[in-house]
């Protein structure tokens, strides 16, 4: 259930992203964007499976944006895997709730560890040598890895593993560098997608502490 912090929360993200979307003159789609994002990281940072109905607004939303700036390997990750992923992942989460309707934090082992870096490494060439051969795809590699990062760290959410913030925080930083990019060439819409990522970082940093901090209670 939504206590009062969560509501509050909920609010200063939404007046945050209003404000935003004034100022850059993006306020539908970037408003929306901004709010929704905000909203998922928060809501899965306090293992609340809300956060998965505002992740499927949020990864069309973007999987637009990124489609307009011919970003084409998010877009078809955000549109056609990550959305779908979000249904899974709430109907998932629903057979794993504690008595206070929070989802039951694991952790994995150091095989896990390297078999997941492996996966995102590997993963990251070649869907980055397959997305170069596309007329009109920027940054190829930097779209690849943050969906390669993104998608692990998606798959790892639903299965209630606390490393996957650590996946997101790495994945963050690669989609502020190419939203920056993407902002300096004046692309569309893409101020801001900026302010979406920096928002991520602050929330992610947030996740990490809280999850680990659930991972050490459940055990």
């Amino acid at each position: 259930m939504m206590n009062k912090k969560h509501i509050v929360i909920g609010l200063i993200c939404i007046f945050i992203s209003i404000i935003s979307g004034i100022i850059t003159k993006d306020l539908l789609v970037g408003g929306t964007t901004l709010a929704t994002g905000l909203l998922c990281a928060y809501f899965a940072g306090e293992g609340k499976r809300v956060n998965y109905i505002f992740g499927l607004i949020n990864y069309v939303l973007m999987g637009y944006v990124s489609f307009k700036n011919n970003l084409f390997g998010i877009f078809f990750f955000y549109i056609f895997i990550f959305s779908p992923l979000q249904i899974h992942g709430y109907v998932s989460w629903k057979k794993n709730l504690d008595k206070d309707k929070n989802v039951k934090v694991r952790e994995f082992n150091l095989k896990n560890s390297i078999i997941i870096t492996l996966s995102c490494i590997v993963g990251s060439f070649i869907l980055g040598y397959l997305l170069s051969l596309i007329p009109g795809q920027r940054l190829a590699i930097m779209d690849a890895s943050s969906n390669c990062i993104n998608l692990c760290g998606v798959i790892l959410m639903i299965l209630r593993f606390k490393e996957s913030w650590w996946l997101w925080l790495a994945n963050n930083i690669i989609d502020l560098t190419i939203w920056v990019i993407t902002a300096m060439d004046r692309g569309s819409n893409s101020m801001m997608m900026l302010l979406v990522s920096l928002g991520y970082l602050l929330i992610n940093i947030y996740g990490v502490i809280k999850w680990n901090m659930e991972a050490k209670k459940n055990n």
